[in-house]
């Protein structure tokens, strides 16, 4: 049994700051009676409306998004394509045979545009099921269904199921694919996401050129503009927080080769 897994998702849950905060508002609310509780919620109020509404989230995740510049095609074609999942919802797709994007869809349509640029480019899908509770359904199985309706050809897709983490996405991924002495393999992924997976792909010695995809936040000015929902900007914070706080695990129990691994 693999405990960091577990443990990684049991703090994943109290670590993410919408859910500390949640905490925090409630207690105050239930010691409302004193002094001390009205200013517990009244803080936890004034955070939620901060993280929610400013530029926070967007300051939060633009160094991630930033850290790997846009791949370059001048150097010729890749020989292989490894993409990260987490832009299909399995679990979905197996209970009601529809496919279902989130807002990490570029990491599929991106992979899908560069099987047809390099037709001689290997594609190999990671992803599993990465819940603790299990349900049974994979996203590799509705990987397969999207490249399928995509027109690629079923043989030229493959696909690694059995990852729950990115960690595994890297060691399964490396194992599959077995790539030989200077061949360049692509890493498609969201741009937040890259750096830890860049750093667990090279602690697995499985050399890659990063593609990033997926980017949330604009550039310029634009990423100074508050957010005109709140729960838009949660989400983005929260999402940011534990990239960061999984940079930070990921290198302090040696699963990836840097702490902020540059390129």
């Amino acid at each position: 049994m693999d405990v960091f897994f577990y443990i990684s998702k049991a703090l994943g849950f109290l670590a993410t700051p919408t859910n500390g905060l949640l905490v925090l508002l409630l207690a105050g609310i239930l010691m409302l009676r004193w002094r001390f509780g009205r200013w517990l919620a009244g803080l936890a109020a004034l955070l939620l409306l901060i993280c929610g509404l400013s530029p926070a989230a967007n300051l939060l995740m633009s160094p991630l998004e930033q850290r790997f510049p846009r791949w370059d095609a001048g150097n010729g074609a890749p020989d292989g394509i490894v993409v990260l999942g987490g832009a299909l919802d399995g679990e979905v797709f197996g209970t009601r045979g529809e496919l279902a994007l989130n807002e990490g869809a570029e990491r599929m349509t991106e992979a899908v545009a560069l099987a047809r640029i390099y037709p001689n480019a290997r594609i190999l899908f990671s992803g599993g099921e990465g819940k603790v509770l299990k349900q049974g359904h994979t996203e590799a199985d509705a990987a397969r269904a999207f490249f399928a309706r995509m027109g690629l050809a079923p043989e030229r897709i493959e696909i690694e199921d059995r990852s729950r983490n990115t960690t595994e996405n890297a060691v399964f991924s490396k194992a599959l694919a077995a790539p030989k002495p200077g061949e360049r393999w692509l890493l498609v992924t969201s741009a937040w996401h890259m750096p830890r997976s860049i750093g667990c792909f090279r602690a697995a010695g499985f050399p890659v050129e990063a593609y990033p995809v997926d980017f949330r936040v604009p550039a310029g000015e634009g990423m100074l503009v508050p957010f005109f929902f709140a729960s838009d900007g949660l989400r983005r914070f929260d999402l940011a927080s534990r990239e960061w706080m999984g940079l930070a695990a990921y290198y302090a129990t040696g699963r990836s080769s840097e702490l902020f691994p540059a390129p």
